[in-house]
């Protein structure tokens, strides 16, 4: 069967995108701090940009770059940070709370597996040896332990270290030449194609820009929402745990349940001896309970999904399906690619409805 031009021509973009998906899947591992500099990159080159502007040339770039890279980084550093008082707090507080909330544990889970017929015995002195020889034993002995028992080796200590130099790195030439880079790729587009291609990426965009700005305003209010909820519980912790649950919310599901845990534990330790086990969990129940039906309901369907036209199951398939093709990484971009592949299945759409194939 002799092929058309165009079928050739789909046959040629089909062949390349394949080439490309199979090419990032492959190297996932080493282009994942690449691609992580490439969306700081897009988020912030405006940022630059208006800098430059705002000097009007009397600010070298150079300086305009190292400025928000650095102010980016202390913000992403910042909330790293905000860790460490719940842990410096939480601590102190784990051993003098554990055998107390051991012994809340046991009294009130062998009533309740009394009630179906199941007799449970928990050797609650040894388990309270076990876990307070751990908790007293000194900071070197156990931060050993624990590496021993991930088997954190050389090569993956290293890996670390060296991504969190190469990001830097990378995210400074993007932002230095990413005019450059985007008016190299725009050489390699075909002339005839060019017009076409520049009305996709505008559009394409204005869809990332929607999205960025969309899920800034759903960080801010989540996490003004969980540290007012938790601190109306009477939580110390609740700033640190309620803001780094609302920023990390920008890593979907991972920041969520990272927060929840915090609040739990840090529930648990604080109320359990005064309030008992209930407190804290109806406090965690309640307050991200709420916060994640509003999220889903509210904020981002409105300030979200809206903008850049996702239902919510084609949000949750982006997520499981780049999850699942390139890790951590895939979870972090998966909403924006998914919006950039919105608009082309918009474009594909439009051109199948007036053509000749549904019009018969």
């Amino acid at each position: 069967m002799q092929l058309t031009p165009t079928q050739k021509r789909f046959i040629a973009w089909a062949s390349l995108a394949l080439c490309a998906v199979l090419g990032l899947w492959l190297l996932a591992p080493v282009l994942a701090p690449f691609a992580v500099a490439a969306v700081l990159a897009y988020a912030l080159t405006p940022v630059v940009n208006w800098l430059d502007s705002v000097g009007q040339g009397r600010i070298p770039r150079v300086v305009a770059v190292l400025v928000v890279e650095l102010l980016a980084l202390l913000v992403i550093l910042g909330l790293l940070l905000l860790i460490v008082p719940i842990l410096a707090s939480e601590i102190p507080l784990m051993r003098a709370q554990v055998p107390v909330l051991l012994d809340g544990f046991n009294a009130a889970l062998k009533p309740l597996f009394a009630q179906w017929g199941i007799q449970l015995q928990f050797d609650v002195g040894s388990i309270k040896a076990f876990v307070m020889q751990y908790m007293n034993a000194n900071v070197e002995d156990t931060l050993g332990s624990v590496l021993a028992s991930v088997k954190l080796g050389g090569s993956v200590a290293l890996a670390v270290i060296g991504n969190a130099i190469l990001i830097p790195v990378a995210l400074f030439y993007l932002l230095m030449d990413w005019s450059r880079f985007m008016g190299q790729l725009r050489a390699l587009v075909p002339p005839r194609m060019r017009a076409p291609t520049d009305a996709f990426l505008s559009e394409a965009d204005q869809v990332l820009g929607q999205y960025l700005r969309g899920q800034l305003l759903v960080m801010l209010i989540l996490a003004v929402a969980y540290s007012m909820g938790l601190a109306l519980f009477g939580l110390d912790l609740a700033l640190p745990i309620g803001v780094f649950t609302g920023m990390a919310i920008f890593v979907p599901y991972l920041g969520f349940g990272v927060g929840l845990v915090l609040a739990l534990f840090a529930g648990l330790l604080e109320f359990s001896g005064s309030h008992g086990i209930a407190y804290p969990l109806a406090m965690v129940a309640v307050v991200y309970g709420l916060g994640q039906v509003v999220e889903s309901f509210v904020l981002t369907p409105r300030l979200v999904g809206e903008r850049i036209g996702l239902h919510p199951l084609a949000v949750i398939f982006a997520l499981l399906a780049f999850g699942q093709l390139f890790g951590f990484v895939g979870v972090l971009v998966a909403l924006p690619a998914s919006a950039v592949l919105l608009v082309a299945m918009r474009r594909i759409r439009t051109g199948y409805m007036a053509s000749q194939l549904y019009l018969g």
